[in-house]
């Protein structure tokens, strides 16, 4: 069965779905969980599709703003999903919660004074964080469901990447950049700056139970420590390796659904690269996207990548070549896969982009690939 499913992939056999929504409503952010996809757009909707239904079931969540009827509902800034909670942050600085197990209504609702720059859902446990103006808030619900700010932090400066985990104890851990900072942020306990390094913010993070992997970018003439990538460990705050040495800025890292040891990046340079952590060297290096790569995802035999210019490209990394590819007008700017289906999103910078309209005649908001 696992070498039917390879072949399969390999070779770009099976069905492409479209997951569209009505027309004139333009996609703003797009999260995928177990085959799951949470879409949010200018419309102030959110929409849930199952793909792991044959008919591709859809149902659209009641959000807070739509019992108002002022007309004017704002944009969707951000949208998260995990096993049993579906969030989304609107850009005049609302968050509706929802339970993925109980009706659609939201079971939790609350407000920032500013908008929000980053949203982040904890996977395995029920917390959100959210990070707005220089405060970053996390929400938890008590034994008896009643959700309540379990967390308020401060930020010298404003936050650009938020990820959730948690302890061995079941409590939430934020991890947060913000400029050159990383925050290693828990309930009562003193912040933890993981890493500093004036004049070179970070450019990308991610998260998995252990550790912290991120981007840091070159400035001007200073570049022994720019262009590399940090591994952090969060029990020790020790920084396990330093990886990299690129001529462009890391654009985007998948380290949480990599295989053991390794993690994939994506680079201004145009170049996806695997680094195996063990040994911190690049393992293998695709000359991808003339634009820069602006997401990626790998396993223990492919990677899919995708880029600015609107092209997603599958490449068997034991061989070093690539297998296949697909473009749509907008970028890609969301990738999840498993053995079974691929789930791109390519989202438009513009949110008044041709194709926008009933009249247009490209009318692909994001895709779903099943093999």
């Amino acid at each position: 069965m696992q070498r039917f499913l390879f072949n399969l992939f390999q070779n770009r056999n099976g069905a492409v779905s479209q997951l569209q929504y009505e027309l004139g409503k333009v996609l703003c952010d797009v999260h995928a969980y177990d085959g799951v996809v949470l879409a949010g757009y200018t419309s102030g909707d959110v929409c849930l599709w199952d793909t792991r239904t044959s008919n591709l079931a859809e149902s659209f969540l009641k959000t807070s703003h739509a019992a108002e009827d002022s007309g004017l509902n704002p944009h969707v800034s951000f949208v998260r999903i995990s096993k049993s909670l579906a969030v989304a942050a609107y850009d005049n600085g609302t968050i509706d919660v929802w339970s993925l197990l109980v009706g659609r209504e939201p079971i939790h609702h609350y407000q920032h004074n500013q908008k929000i720059q980053a949203l982040a859902l904890c996977p395995e446990t029920a917390a959100i964080a959210t990070a707005s103006s220089f405060q970053i808030r996390v929400e938890t619900p008590d034994d008896k469901g009643c959700w309540r700010t379990s967390g308020n932090f401060q930020t010298p400066k404003l936050v650009n990447f938020l990820h959730l985990t948690h302890d061995s104890a079941g409590s939430p851990v934020t991890v947060a950049a913000a400029e050159e900072m990383v925050y290693l942020l828990k309930q009562d306990v003193p912040e933890k700056v993981l890493h500093s390094t004036y004049g070179h913010p970070v450019t990308c993070l991610d998260v998995s139970a252990h550790q912290a992997a991120f981007g840091v970018k070159s400035y001007g003439w200073v570049t022994h420590n720019g262009n590399k990538i940090h591994v952090y460990n969060l029990q020790t705050g020790q920084c396990l390796t330093t990886l990299g040495n690129s001529t462009g800025d890391f654009s985007c890292i998948n380290l949480k659904d990599s295989p053991p040891h390794l993690l994939v990046t994506g680079n201004r340079d145009r170049r996806v690269r695997v680094y195996d952590l063990r040994c911190s060297r690049s393992l293998c290096s695709f000359y991808a996207h003339h634009l820069g790569v602006s997401a990626v995802q790998m396993d223990d035999w492919k990677v899919v990548s995708g880029g600015e210019e609107g092209l997603t490209c599958t490449w068997d990394q034991r061989m070093g070549t690539k297998l296949w590819e697909m473009h749509a007008r907008h970028p890609v700017r969301y990738i999840w896969f498993n053995s079974q289906s691929l789930i791109t999103a390519n989202i438009p910078d513009e949110k008044h982009p041709r194709g926008a309209s009933i009249m247009d005649d490209d009318l692909t908001a994001h895709r779903r690939y099943e093999v």
